[in-house]
């Protein structure tokens, strides 16, 4: 192509290509792709302890993709159903739905593609993985309607993430045993101790809406006991998880320091300041799943 018709369509294309750039940012953003730092270590870790040492490439990278696959259908089915009632919340008028950032059409598409890829990774991965994914997706989105009618809501989305370390377990050894199903319900509670937590930012809109939390139901105060016994309880189990595993020293200390850092997230939020809200949400538990997965990993490798 030649003349000025040459710049104009590379300029076309630069623009284009920043176009989709954009589109894939603001993806990420909407499915807070971030947060998959929560249930993902706690899947390395169950499927650590199931094969005794590390599985292979191959059913490692099968089971990351069946997660990446299930919680971005999770979090764009759940962008999708709650388009209007985040438009109507200033906390969450921005996001990338009411905003207008991306459209209903493209976040379907999305959700739909996640969906592809989380049956064709369990399929890949064994009989028992393709026959529970319906169930484990059906229960994924079913937590985005909970908030409707029930403050149990956060044990439903804990119960979602405690699929992580239940399905790697499975997918590695095509069958289930109480190991992982203790570990799950240590996520489960550590969870819905996290998600009220967060709640906490929306109690009097939730409350002015008829939105249901525990926070919205409670009040903060109650709330706050709540999430504090939720997250004492995933410890207990923890350590039961440390004997079922015949867990060594290792492990042992990274149930303390997950304990720390627990103590750490309820230090610094009070029922009157929820300034440090995204440093209890994020970056506490954001550790905690890592250091967990770190130190079980490495004593289940040190054996």
């Amino acid at each position: 192509m030649d003349g000025p018709q040459a710049p104009a369509a590379a300029s076309a294309s630069v623009r284009s290509l920043a176009a989709v750039g954009r589109s894939f940012s603001t993806t990420l953003e909407m499915i807070k792709f971030s947060h998959t730092i929560f249930a993902l270590p706690f899947a390395l870790l169950s499927a650590v302890l199931a094969a005794g040492g590390l599985p292979s490439f191959s059913t490692t990278f099968k089971i990351l993709l069946a997660m990446i696959g299930a919680r971005s259908a999770a979090m764009a089915h759940n962008r999708l159903a709650d388009r209007h009632i985040d438009a109507a919340n200033p906390r969450t008028s921005n996001r990338a739905l009411p905003a207008g950032a991306l459209s209903v059409t493209y976040v379907r598409l999305f959700l739909a593609c996640a969906l592809l890829l989380f049956f064709a990774a369990a399929a890949s991965l064994n009989r028992t993985t393709l026959l529970l994914a319906p169930v484990a997706a059906g229960l994924l989105f079913l937590y985005s309607y909970t908030k409707r009618f029930t403050w149990l809501s956060h044990a439903v989305l804990g119960l979602c993430l405690a699929l992580a370390p239940i399905g790697a377990w499975i997918a590695v050894t095509g069958s289930i045993a109480l190991l992982p199903v203790v570990l799950g319900i240590a996520v489960l509670l550590w969870t819905a101790g996290f998600d009220i937590l967060y709640a906490l930012q929306d109690e009097e809109h939730d409350r002015r809406v008829g939105l249901q939390s525990l926070p919205a139901r409670w009040g903060k105060t109650a709330a706050l006991w709540v999430s504090a016994l939720l997250h004492a309880g995933m410890l207990a189990l923890l350590g039961v998880a440390w004997r079922l595993s015949d867990g060594g020293g290792i492990f042992a200390a990274g149930i303390l320091v997950t304990a720390a850092a627990l103590v750490y997230q309820h230090a610094i939020v009070k029922p009157g300041d929820l300034s440090r809200i995204d440093a209890a949400f994020f970056t506490a538990n954001g550790f905690v799943s890592l250091v967990l997965a770190i130190f079980g990993v490495a004593d289940v490798l040190a054996r």
